[in-house]
């Protein structure tokens, strides 16, 4: 007797639209906004961007409720701008890279920072502080089409009404095109993935009964409550 699994394909809402957006990957940018740099981590502020992953099932929509995650009692919040990826391809050059996204949309990077922090002690990978269940909510994406591709738009987010991180994506040390360009060589990119593209400063604790709020000018909000 065989074992078949019948699994449901991860997605996200578009605006405008009773489509949806299938998600194969989530990549993330990791220390992308000088801030932020200088808040946690005190490295050299024009390294390579650096890239890890959270699992496409971790996707938690706006408007939903997020579990605190079990072992942890500190839970951060990084409230990302998102790229969603409608044309595949490796080597990417900058100057072609926006030609590869269908849109934008607004992230929350959801972080267990005292497992990412007892990672870091033991040079161990960052997946228990980044890619547990739920870890990874997004707003509907808007397509590029109506947006256009944001330069500078203010990005921001508030725990029960309360403003923590407040910054612009101008602030972001790599860029979206040269975040791409560097990401599509390391990986061949498909339709289907997105881009979370790092966070300002600001990031800080959450607890069970937050409501978060957050958003990006011109690209959409978000809102998930703690529980």
């Amino acid at each position: 007797m065989g074992f078949v699994v019948s699994l449901e394909q991860p997605s996200v809402a578009v605006v405008g639209s009773d489509d949806r957006f299938p998600v194969r990957r989530i990549y993330c940018v990791g220390r992308n906004y000088l801030d932020h740099i200088r808040e946690t981590a005190g490295a050299d502020e024009r390294e390579p961007p650096f890239f890890f992953q959270k699992p496409a099932d971790a996707l938690l929509p706006s408007g939903a409720e997020f579990p605190y995650p079990p072992q942890s009692e500190n839970t951060h919040h990084e409230i990302e701008l998102v790229v969603a990826i409608g044309k595949g391809g490796a080597n990417i050059a900058p100057e072609d890279a926006l030609d590869h996204v269908f849109g934008y949309g607004v992230g929350i990077d959801m972080t267990r920072r005292d497992q990412q922090a007892k990672a870091k002690e033991m040079r161990r990978p960052w997946e228990i502080g980044k890619a547990f269940d739920h870890s990874a909510p997004c707003s509907a994406i808007a397509p590029a089409a109506q947006t256009g591709h944001p330069q500078s738009a203010r990005i921001w987010i508030a725990v029960d009404g309360e403003i923590r991180q407040d910054g612009n994506i101008d602030q972001q040390i790599w860029s979206v095109p040269d975040a791409l360009s560097h990401l599509s060589g390391l990986y061949e990119l498909c339709p289907g993935d997105l881009m979370f593209t790092g966070t300002p400063a600001g990031v800080g604790p959450i607890q069970a009964g937050n409501v978060l709020t957050g958003g990006i000018d011109g690209i959409g909000e978000i809102e998930i409550s703690v529980v």
